[in-house]
């Protein structure tokens, strides 16, 4: 299957139509693990392949490190999704989505905070990953 910006954009808002849907029934205030669980039956509910605390590859020279560096979720194998429980988010965790990207080799990533009374304004940012931009129309 060849991944487009059309289906990109919508995994993106079918991801955060979920994230949005855990978020009116549970509310902000919560540990980020509640979140992650009940979002995992969320995917599976709406049909969302995703895999679950991915273990991202780190190459150093040319060597791949165990680091045991974990993605929340790697969605249908192309956007990957850092959740987060916090008062705000830092530039630190807004690296780490971004640094998630580059190892992936992926052109987006989506940040989730849900300790905010609206996820849709306030929760979620889309990242773009300008070195991986190969999709077409």
């Amino acid at each position: 299957m060849t991944i487009t910006k059309t289906y990109l954009k919508d995994l993106v808002y079918r991801v955060n139509g979920a994230a949005i849907e855990v978020h009116k029934l549970l509310g902000p205030g919560l540990l980020e693990s509640v979140y992650h669980k009940c979002l995992k039956k969320e995917f599976e509910l709406r049909g969302i392949h995703f895999q679950s605390e991915l273990l991202v590859p780190v190459s150093y020279k040319g060597i791949e490190i165990d680091t045991e560096l974990r993605c929340d979720f790697f969605i249908e194998n192309i956007l990957p999704v850092e959740l987060k429980a916090v008062e705000s988010v830092l530039p630190v965790h807004e690296a780490q989505i971004l640094t998630y990207m580059k190892l992936l080799q992926v052109p987006k990533g989506l940040l989730i905070n849900f300790n905010c009374t609206n996820l849709y304004s306030e929760g979620q940012r889309t990242f773009v990953n300008e070195q991986y931009r190969m999709l077409t129309d």
